[in-house]
């Protein structure tokens, strides 16, 4: 028993809140005050409402965290819950008054700014704002549970400024205010929940700890009463908190299907002689699209590929595999293909006129001179490969191509076409002979724009 008694005297000691406690005059007379919304307040809030609207705007955190600290939203709603845990039915009402209008004049505002403003995108700081999670729910707790400590404490610090920045309370208006303006109602049903999230687990917090520190009831009030007030406290917390777990449930999910996807793409997708050039991943629709760029892959390698999904986790998934380019171009069987077209379209259009005639001519002396163009440049390929294998006899195979070269850098991302060799070696090539070849490839073709590939 003294065992128990002396642990118990420990954390009583450390973890006690009565240390450093204003008393309860100065601890309500300051909630009481922090729930005004007139004059400064106000105008304090409409100022604040502008900066987070701008900051969403221009994708700019720090100018968001700066409205975030002026904003005086935390004190109708921590007055809420100091109403709640000394039962004060007029201040609960006063505050949710406060709150209300609050909220209205920063929809309103928001709203206003977005429908004048000239920029329309949806950044990343915006969009953060749409999908509340179960997480957000313990942000909003924990936050609101620091944030009443700290406005119990003798000493101010930087403790509430640190629970505004947190709990984010005035982004989501802003945002819902965005979706208003631009008639997006599910912006503005994921916003707005995310801002009664945060205002009912602060209010929340702000109950526990008032009870906490054993404040004193404003009136006296019987023990059915007080029941009656835990159960409407418990109902609006379940209320709000059910819909998060769902939202949260449906973000793990989809964040997990999105790793197991790369990991398959990542595992079982790099062939050889073959590039993964895009990667496009859909939880919703469990789809799995893959653009690949090298040499042409048999279609049931791919289908015994698809068979794998249920083996890395994604049973009922759809993998789409689209191919881009191909090793060489078979100019023997395009010519007779062109040829056999233009027969066709010459003995079908027997009734044509001698200018339609004289038009075909040019097209197939056009044709028959592009083919000459593409056989002498096979031949001078060939003869390039030939030079690289005597120079590196440890190549087993070269694959040529054309390709378009995309640079998302550059001021024009398509820089035009560039000749790709690609180079399968039994070992991967030292990094001093994939700089020699390359610089030799630019010297023996007639344009600089040349790209070595190997795949040892």
């Amino acid at each position: 028993m003294r065992l128990s008694h002396r642990v118990h005297a420990v954390l009583h000691r450390y973890l006690s809140l009565r240390e450093g406690q204003a008393d309860h005059d100065t601890i309500d007379q300051d909630l009481r005050g922090g729930i005004g919304l007139r004059g400064t307040n106000l105008w304090i809030l409409m100022s604040a409402i502008f900066i987070a609207s701008i900051g969403l705007d221009v994708d700019s955190t720090a100018v968001i965290i700066g409205a975030m600290l002026i904003s005086p939203l935390m004190g109708p709603i921590m007055g809420v819950g100091y109403g709640i845990g000394i039962y004060d039915f007029v201040l609960i009402r006063r505050s949710l008054k406060n709150l209300g209008i609050a909220t209205l004049i920063s929809l309103a505002t928001s709203t206003l700014y977005f429908s004048l403003s000239p920029l329309t995108g949806e950044h990343s700081e915006l969009l953060a704002r749409t999908s509340p999670s179960i997480w957000d729910v313990l942000i909003a707790l924990f936050g609101g549970m620091v944030g009443m400590v700290g406005a119990t404490r003798k000493e101010k610090t930087n403790v509430i400024p640190g629970v505004a920045i947190a709990t984010a309370l005035m982004p989501p208006l802003c945002t819902a205010g965005y979706g208003l303006a631009h008639g997006n109602l599910g912006y503005v049903a994921g916003a707005f929940y995310l801002f009664s999230i945060n205002c009912v687990f602060i209010a929340f917090a702000t109950v526990i700890v008032t009870w906490a520190i054993r404040a004193r009831p404003h009136t006296q009030i019987d023990v059915s009463m007080q029941q009656r007030v835990r159960r409407y406290v418990l109902g609006a917390v379940v209320l709000t908190a059910v819909p998060s777990v769902f939202l949260a449930y449906r973000l793990v999910t989809q964040e997990v299907f999105h790793a197991r996807a790369q990991v398959f793409v990542k595992s079982e997708l790099s062939l050889p002689l073959t590039v993964v050039a895009g990667t496009r991943i859909d939880p919703a629709k469990r789809l799995i699209d893959v653009t690949l760029v090298g040499q042409r892959t048999d279609q049931r390698q791919l289908d015994a590929l698809a068979l794998k999904l249920p083996g890395y986790g994604l049973p009922g998934s759809r993998l789409v595999v689209r191919q881009a380019g191909d090793e060489r171009i078979d100019t023997s069987t395009l010519e007779s293909s062109l040829k056999a077209s233009i027969v066709r379209e010459l003995v079908t259009a027997n009734d044509v006129t001698h200018r339609d005639l004289d038009a075909k001519d040019k097209t197939i002396a056009r044709l028959q001179t592009e083919l000459d163009r593409a056989s002498a440049k096979r031949a001078e390929l060939s003869q390039v490969a030939r030079e690289l294998h005597a120079q590196y006899p440890q190549i087993r195979k070269i694959l040529y191509s054309d390709a378009t070269e995309w640079d998302p850098a550059a001021s024009a991302p398509d820089a035009g076409s560039v000749i790709v060799f690609t180079l399968s070696t039994p070992k991967p090539m030292p990094r001093a002979d994939r700089e020699r070849l390359e610089r030799w490839l630019k010297v023996r073709m007639p344009s600089e724009r040349v790209r070595l590939v190997t795949n040892g």
